[in-house]
């Protein structure tokens, strides 16, 4: 533990949000420098770190934030498609180099862009993380620069333009760049190395390259990638007109990144980016994750049930041995999604909500609720959930056979029809997990709320695309789901209506 203070730049940014907790667990006060302190609201760590209001522009602002720090961390960068982005990061970082240096600062930890090759030959992207460092570096403040590939991470901006790149496109038509080799390292493993930079005598005023243990082609990164997701073996057609620039355009239109984000990053692709002479494994001693682990645990469901979104909406989303330094099982961890996230990170979570009012108590409409399925139905449109059924059972799947348990009763694991349950949390929240055949993952939702002297219903159905084939079946079926769900609220607030009233007359008989 330590009693120093850490600065934080870019604290609502990917790689800040997620570096400030590492810090608070190591013992740091931290400070936050930010232009807009209402990003925070809703972080788990917001109270527990003083913020102070400034842009980086703007020295005196940077100088009172770094007032009393001993490590000072520069994760600012305006690669944002808006005018020459190199030049706002080298009046960014030469005013943050002054401003750490007037107040005293020990040490300043910044994290660039890994790719070796003359400065003639990098990428834009490249050249100008690369010159942000040297410009910190010319100053009196030692500088521990760590140069990283590929970050893999739910959030990452290069993960996620891959993540939608394999799950969208079982055919890919690309440049020559996708026999490029690149060094891909886990979030986690570049977290810790940050943190670490703030006090090892040995990483002081050095440039270190951070890569994972794997070397692979981003052919090979894309097709691991499709294997880890259970998708289909992509097929990757290299086409040499196609220059780095044309494919940034056709990705705009398959992935949600904005342009001005992905044209710089597809331009980069074209440097191989591998740990070469001074790799950061020669001072820090750290068993990395290999990128199909990364993957696995980047992919892995978390919190993204609980993000509403809408039918047009992609909204922000395994088990393995426990590594001495991991959070707690119940704690965020540093690749899951989190809901500051960009708006165009996260898997694809497609949802559709319906609501109902009923004058039943909460109770009663609970009961209803959850005692659909069975000889029961699902008090609308019966016929069409028995047609789903036998269409599930002719492509092999389970259909309606297993009908429930018990009619009335539910614990969790138990079959209803094609569902499984998978929370059930009594008299407020039901979730079912399908188990028909789909081209993705799909839930239902049904929750109960008091409203006023009666009651409320929400259902909501959640559905994960699995590759192409998953985003046409729900675009395919949307209209017809959204009819039969919103009848299906109204036939289940009706029903506990009736039940309600039966009740009634029974007691006052």
């Amino acid at each position: 533990m330590t009693d120093q203070r850490a600065l934080v730049t870019g604290a609502t940014g990917y790689i800040g949000g997620r570096l400030v907790p590492e810090l608070l667990a190591a013992g740091y006060e931290v400070v936050c420098l930010v232009r807009s302190p209402e990003k925070l609201a809703g972080r788990a760590w917001a109270d527990s770190v003083e913020v102070v209001v400034g842009d980086g522009r703007d020295r005196d602002a940077v100088e009172a934030a770094a007032a009393g720090a001993s490590v000072a961390y520069y994760l600012i960068h305006s690669m944002d498609g808006g005018g020459d982005f190199r030049e706002r990061d080298r009046e960014l970082a030469a005013t943050f180099r002054d401003a750490a240096a007037a107040a005293g600062v020990s040490r300043i930890v910044y994290l660039g862009g890994l790719g070796g090759g003359d400065d003639e030959e990098l990428s834009h992207h490249l050249r100008s993380r690369q010159e942000v460092g040297r410009i910190l570096a010319d100053g009196p403040v030692p500088v521990t620069e760590l140069r990283a590939a590929m970050i893999i991470g739910s959030g990452s901006a290069s993960f996620e333009m891959l993540r939608h790149l394999v799950e969208v496109l079982p055919v890919m038509v690309t440049p020559r760049w996708v026999e490029t080799r690149c060094q891909p390292v886990a979030i986690r493993d570049v977290l810790f190395y940050l943190v670490t930079a703030a006090h090892h005598p040995e990483m002081a005023g050095r440039v270190l390259e951070v890569g994972g243990p794997d070397v692979l082609t981003y052919r090979e990164l894309m097709q691991e990638f499709a294997d880890v997701a259970g998708l289909p073996r992509r097929r990757i057609v290299p086409v040499p007109l196609l220059t780095p620039r044309l494919s940034s355009l056709w990705i705009g239109l398959v992935t949600p990144l904005p342009t001005g984000l992905a044209r710089p990053l597809i331009d980069s692709l074209v440097n191989e980016v591998t740990v070469g002479d001074a790799p950061i494994g020669d001072v820090v001693d750290r068993d990395l994750l290999p990128f199909r682990e990364a993957v696995h645990l980047a992919l892995r469901r978390v919190k993204d049930l609980e993000v509403p979104t809408t039918w047009s909406d992609a909204a922000t989303s395994g088990p393995r041995a426990a590594r001495p330094e991991d959070p707690r099982p119940e704690d965020p961890r540093p690749e899951d999604p989190r809901p500051e996230d960009p708006a165009w990170s996260g898997g694809t979570l497609l949802t559709s909500t319906h609501e109902a009012r009923s004058s039943a108590p909460p109770e009663v409409l609970w009961d209803t609720a959850s005692g659909i399925g069975g000889e029961t139905g699902y008090h609308a449109a019966d016929e069409l959930w028995q047609l789903r059924g036998a269409v599930d059972v002719l492509i092999g799947g389970i259909g309606m056979r297993r009908g429930r348990r018990h009619p009335t009763e539910l614990r969790i694991g138990d079959p209803i029809d094609f569902w499984r349950v998978e929370q059930l949390d009594p008299p407020r929240h039901l979730r079912l997990r399908a188990e028909a055949k789909l081209p993705g993952d799909a839930w239902l939702d049904l929750e109960v709320t008091a409203d006023g002297e009666g009651s409320r219903l929400r259902l909501t159905s959640r559905f994960r695309p699995r590759g192409l084939a998953g985003r046409l079946y729900w675009h395919a079926v949307g209209m017809v789901h959204g009819a039969v769900f919103d009848r299906m609220a109204r036939g289940i607030t009706t029903a506990a209506e009736h039940t309600h009233s039966q009740e009634r007359r029974s007691r006052s008989g």
